[in-house]
């Protein structure tokens, strides 16, 4: 037997100070250090057991568990096989005594819950049904031993040393548990796991959920009808993903319940833009500090959505502390441990604070037959039951005659046998059965390996079977009882196939919200479940703290299309600026990290979000400036034509015939067509368009110097030969020689033009900036030069030609208005150059027409429109008199 082993180990040792808070912020150091002094304290009862076996026949017995703080706050029963159960009935435990000496006088737990008091039942409930039932364990008889932890570790350790060693409230002993239903903490958990693992005693908890509890190597005994804390920790990440919720605050439990399903959190919100604003802990023996801190940060944080891991109890007091400095607009997200909370619902003080609270809640299911169970339990039926004595005084106001002299209340007394029939309360509500079913499918989950363990007969609801039994021999070994636990595998009553994942089970929650009801109290409703990593929302059904609208909870609002995220310097990843993209990037989506830079010929749009095909630009006939430089140009034509048609009527007049009629034709013929070669600019490019624009340009404007250079030397000559003594110069300039040096001149701006054409001629180009530009390139710039400085040079000597011959006698000396066409073509050209180097696109071209035209206009007007004037205006003075007169005073 282990007692004989246990026996040997030294009965004295120093345990440590059991009254010391311990959290999860402590150690895991000093958490083994109190499960191997709690592992000494344990290994040294079976002893003391012994003792109380041997001393039996005695009158009286001395046990140190049978004190008012203990076991006598219990619930018991004999059976073949015992199960043992730890519930938390009892929320404040007075100072701890751990003397291990016999202690009447010690005070109990005391803060009653009726919650956790019902979960006790339904384990209870779950025996009666198994020991009623014929395929389940038949010929076996379970018994159960329910101790009330007191919410603490000390009280918990204490209470299961008692179950293990088979002790109970009377001093005889119902034999050692097989198996634990408990406890609810899951930092208790952690300790009576590294505590009863050396004796393999497996633990099934119904409401420990923390996720280091998922660790086989550390807690192998350890077994759970709760989904671990990481998948509802998980939930809550994705709901803050999909509601987008970026800037989320918590405040936490300081224990493995709180921070681990933190870290659950942070790891599930890796990579979706989730930070935590906030992280506040909470400790129950610095509550009031703690409370006080966490809701001023509540408070002055631009977080709206704060998580909140924590018991119930706690929650309260931060609720309370919140509602009194009036923080309102914030959603709770709500663990499952207050969650469904009646407790917190029925406090009218939290009703504004507590509207639209969205909670993770263990799934519930029902239990038939329990509320029954429930409403026949009186205090006079179970006299031993001290846990149903205090819900009677909670209850009913009474003291039930338990008929036991250790009751003392200044409660009056009552018979016990009031019934509960009608009262509405947390104990009897089995409406919603969140972890009392998790106790009660804990037992189920018990009786099953039990069932396996000891060769009963296969569980069928046939007539074959009936009447068969478990082996007699329940000696069970409680590594055999582990490995049948993990193997567990049956259907519940609800049509459920249940077993174990290692030590846990499926995630399955509901998602519940906060409401107020029509008459004003909080309730709270099923919004929604989660399946795995599945959520299954009612978008519709929710009630938000900020009403019917889904509250944001961000600390930088999401960058639109248009703009990039640039995080700040030294705050978390979800604080950021929204950057403009630059020209000719986008970003098409919301939070975008990097603008793409659009494709060839594509630009941004102005919002910058797409890539719109660039505008393709060019001089258009169709445009208002195309449409402008067109009439301008077709006006002058006109003109052009118009004037010619005057000389040519008037061809036999003086002034036409002086000075070479022939010329001025010519004159005019190529001013028409340096009008008209303006249009070639105009229109989209082509390569026929862009070789014959400029050479027919330059060719255009060399025929138009040419005849006013000839006209300019015909003026000097005939001056000239009219000096006394001179010879005539006429007879070797006469009309031949006239026409050969225009042709002259010409011809070298045709071969200029040709061979720039047929070595780099100018050619159409597309220039991709913030446009698609169609232009003409120049191909080679000195052939353009060329086409250019020829012009020039032949401006130039014409400019000074006339010039030297502007003060020659003549009442119409043409030398001064050649002087003055060639000073208005020279100042064009050379204004020209740096406005068209200058122009963007098309106009750099509307640049180059406009030179055209106004030099074109320059020569027309002030060569011809004096002559104009004379023929159309003033014909008396059309003679040859008139314009000799002048001259002929002067001989």
């Amino acid at each position: 037997m282990a007692i004989d082993y246990i026996t040997k180990w030294p009965t004295t040792f120093a345990i440590p100070d059991q009254s010391a808070t311990y959290s999860s912020s402590t150690s895991l150091r000093h958490q083994d250090r109190v499960a191997s002094a709690t592992l000494l304290l344990l290994l040294w009862l079976p002893g003391e057991a012994v003792v109380a076996e041997m001393a039996e026949q005695q009158q009286s017995c001395s046990r140190w568990d049978q004190s008012e703080g203990v076991d006598d706050r219990g619930i018991s029963q004999d059976g073949d096989v015992v199960i043992g159960g730890l519930f938390v009935v009892h929320n404040q435990p007075p100072t701890p005594d751990l003397s291990f000496t016999r202690n009447p006088g010690q005070k109990p737990c005391f803060s009653f819950q009726q919650g956790p008091y019902r979960w006790a039942h339904a384990m209870v409930f779950a025996v009666e049904e198994i020991n009623k039932n014929p395929y389940l364990l038949p010929g076996v008889r379970l018994g159960y031993q329910i101790l009330d932890s007191c919410t603490r570790y000390p009280w918990s350790l204490r209470a299961a040393m008692s179950l293990i060693s088979g002790g109970n409230h009377s001093c005889k002993s119902t034999g050692p548990v097989r198996v634990i239903i408990g406890d609810a903490s899951s930092t208790q958990t952690i300790m009576l796991s590294r505590t009863l693992s050396p004796l393999q005693v497996p633990l099934i908890s119904y409401q420990a959920s923390c996720a280091c509890l998922s660790n086989r190597r550390e807690f192998p005994n350890v077994f759970r009808t709760i989904p671990s804390d990481v998948y509802q920790a998980r939930t809550m990440a994705d709901l803050a993903e999909y509601y987008g919720w970026t800037w989320v605050g918590a405040v936490v439990v300081n224990n493995d319940y709180g921070l681990l399903a933190v870290q659950a959190f942070r790891e599930r919100a890796q990579g979706t833009g989730i930070c935590l604003a906030f992280f506040e802990t909470l400790n129950r023996e610095t509550l009031a500090q703690d409370v006080d801190r966490a809701a001023t940060t509540v408070q002055m944080s631009s977080a709206r959505v704060v998580l909140v891991f924590a018991w119930y109890t706690d929650v309260e007091a931060l609720l309370l502390e919140l509602a009194r400095r009036n923080v309102t607009g914030r959603q709770f997200l709500a663990s499952e441990a207050w969650s469904t909370s009646s407790y917190l619902l029925n406090n009218p003080a939290l009703r504004n604070i507590g509207n639209g609270v969205l909670g993770v809640a263990i799934r519930s299911a029902p239990i038939p037959g329990l509320e029954a169970h429930l409403r026949q339990l009186r205090p006079s039926r179970h006299p031993r039951d001290a846990l149903l004595r205090d819900l009677w005084r909670e209850e009913f106001g009474c003291n039930p005659d338990s008929g036991s002299s250790s009751d003392s209340s200044s409660l009056p007394s009552c018979s016990g046998t009031e019934s509960l029939e009608g009262v509405q309360n947390t104990f009897t509500d089995t409406t919603h059965l969140r972890v009392t079913y998790n106790a009660y499918i804990a037992v189920y989950a018990a009786a099953h390996a039990f069932h396996s363990l000891l060769s009963c007969s296969p569980i069928e609801n046939t007539d074959m079977n009936r009447g068969q039994q478990c082996s007699s021999d329940y000696n069970i070994s409680p590594a055999k009882l582990l490995q049948h636990l993990s193997q567990v595998n049956f259907t519940t009553q609800l049509g459920e196939n249940f077993l174990f994942h290692g030590g846990d089970i499926p995630a399955v929650y509901d998602l519940v919200n906060w409401q107020e009801a029509p008459n004003g109290v909080l309730k709270y409703i099923t919004i929604g479940r989660v399946e795995g990593s599945q959520l299954h929302l009612e978008d519709s059904a929710i009630w938000w703290a900020t009403g019917s609208q889904v509250p944001g909870s961000v600390c930088s609002e999401s960058c639109p299309p248009g703009t990039r995220k640039a995080n700040r310097k030294g705050e978390p990843i979800c604080c950021f600026d929204c950057l403009p993209c630059a020209d000719g990037e986008i970003s098409n989506t919301t939070d975008s990290l990097t603008c793409e830079g659009c494709p060839l010929e594509f630009w941004s749009n102005n919002r910058k979000n797409m890539c719109v095909p660039l505008t393709v630009e060019f001089l258009s006939f169709n445009d208002t400036m195309g449409i402008t430089l067109t009439t301008v140009a077709v006006s002058g034509a006109v003109m052009t034509a118009a004037v010619a048609i005057v000389f040519l009527y008037n061809r036999h007049t003086p002034i036409v015939k002086a000075n070479n009629s022939e010329l001025s034709f010519m004159l005019l013929m190529s001013l028409k067509l340096c009008f008209l070669c303006s249009l070639l600019f105009i229109g989209q490019p082509t390569d026929w368009s862009c070789r014959i624009q400029q050479a027919a340009f330059g060719i255009s404007f060399v025929l138009c110097i040419s005849c006013i250079l000839v006209k300019t030397i015909v003026v000097l000559a005939v001056f000239r030969s009219a000096r006394p003594g001179s010879d005539s110069m006429m007879k070797w300039f006469g009309p031949g020689q006239q026409r050969g040096s225009v042709l002259l001149f010409t011809c070298v701006q045709v071969v200029i033009c040709a061979a720039w054409l047929s070595l780099r001629p100018p050619l159409p180009h597309r220039n991709i900036g913030h446009k698609i530009i169609l232009e003409c390139t120049v191909g080679s710039v000195a052939g353009f030069a060329t086409l250019l400085g020829y012009i020039g040079v032949l401006a130039a000597i014409c400019f000074l030609l006339a010039f030297f011959a502007r003060k020659l006698p003549d009442n119409f000396n043409e030398a001064k208005f050649i002087t003055f066409s060639m000073l208005i073509f020279c100042a064009v050209w050379i204004a020209f150059v740096p406005a068209y180097v200058s122009s963007p696109g098309k106009y750099a071209i509307a640049v180059e027409i406009f030179a055209i035209l106004a030099s074109s206009f320059g020569l027309l007007l002030c060569i011809f429109a004096p002559k104009c004037f004379i023929i159309l205006l003033r014909p008396e003075k059309n003679t040859k008199k008139f314009l000799m007169g002048k001259a002929q005073t002067h001989q």
